[in-house]
């Protein structure tokens, strides 16, 4: 008995272990350990045999098994949680250089209006004053042709602005040649010619606050009793009598201008050869209109 019992226990113990069941795909799936790392189920391993286990960084470990385990998976902390994008300072940088590029854009286009303003007002002013320079070189050479000889007529320019020098001034010039009135002040004066039946005659056109009057640069001769006398030549008109301005021009030569002045008792007088023609004009057409009777 004892025989046959012994051979019954070496049959029992050679029997072939019973084929493992199939796993559940359940069991397979990630479950959350309690330190909040994720687990993964795998199929038991052999009483024996050798498991595998992921370590903190996902590397695998190899440990021995004596009894059926389960894998597990174990993710760093630091892979799956969320971090915050921080800027770099190259973006940084870009923003600051995109910043400074666009304000200095800024400023050149202000800096290009004010220089583009400056040249246009420059441009203006240039052009009005090569316009008055060209007025003033054609009523310069239109002044030294009235006369019968232009080198006289520049040689009496030149003496004349001698003697405003020697005598300081044409207000004392107006004062000595001309009877003043208390208060009586200068107000302008301009070079020209009067026309005269012996021709034109060079000499200063003054306008004061009391009258309009005309004196020749130089004597004037004429005849007195078969005798050659010599005077300058002076028109005296008061404001107040002062009846028509007349501006014109040749119709020959424009550039040959006059202005017709008449007095309230008629006497005409006609000026030309002006070095400031439009200056003359303004400043006569003010004295009439100052001393206009109302109707």
């Amino acid at each position: 008995m004892e025989h046959s019992k012994t051979e019954s226990d070496r049959t029992d113990q050679t029997k072939f272990p019973e084929p493992e069941s199939k796993s559940d795909p359940k069991d397979s799936a990630p479950r959350a350990n309690g330190d909040g790392n994720a687990g993964v189920a795998v199929n038991a391993a052999q009483p024996g045999h050798e498991s595998e286990s992921l370590g903190p960084a996902g590397t695998a470990k190899r440990t021995e098994s004596t009894g059926s385990i389960r894998k597990s998976v174990h993710w760093n902390p630091d892979l799956v949680s969320e971090t915050t994008f921080e800027s770099s300072p190259e973006r940084f940088r870009s923003t600051s250089l995109s910043s400074s590029m666009s304000q200095t854009s800024v400023n050149v286009k202000e800096t290009l209006n004010t220089v583009r303003n400056a040249l246009g007002v420059w441009g203006r002013k240039v052009g009005e004053a090569t316009k008055k320079a060209e007025t003033l070189a054609g009523n310069t050479w239109q002044h030294l042709k009235t006369s019968p000889s232009l080198t006289e007529a520049a040689l009496g320019r030149i003496a004349q602005g001698t003697k405003v020098l020697a005598e300081g001034g044409y207000e004392k010039i107006f004062q000595q040649t001309f009877e003043t009135v208390p208060g009586e002040k200068l107000l302008t004066c301009y070079a020209c010619y009067l026309s005269t039946s012996a021709g034109p005659v060079m000499g200063i056109l003054y306008i004061s606050t009391e009258k309009i009057a005309y004196c020749s640069d130089n004597p004037i001769s004429y005849k007195s009793d078969n005798q050659t006398e010599w005077s300058y030549y002076k028109v005296i008109i008061p404001s107040h009598q002062l009846k028509v301005v007349n501006p014109s021009s040749s119709r020959a030569n424009a550039a040959e201008k006059y202005i017709q002045v008449v007095s309230v008792d008629n006497h005409e007088f006609w000026f030309m050869g002006f070095l400031n023609y439009e200056g003359a004009v303004n400043s006569l057409q003010e004295v009439l209109q100052a001393n206009a009777t109302p109707s």
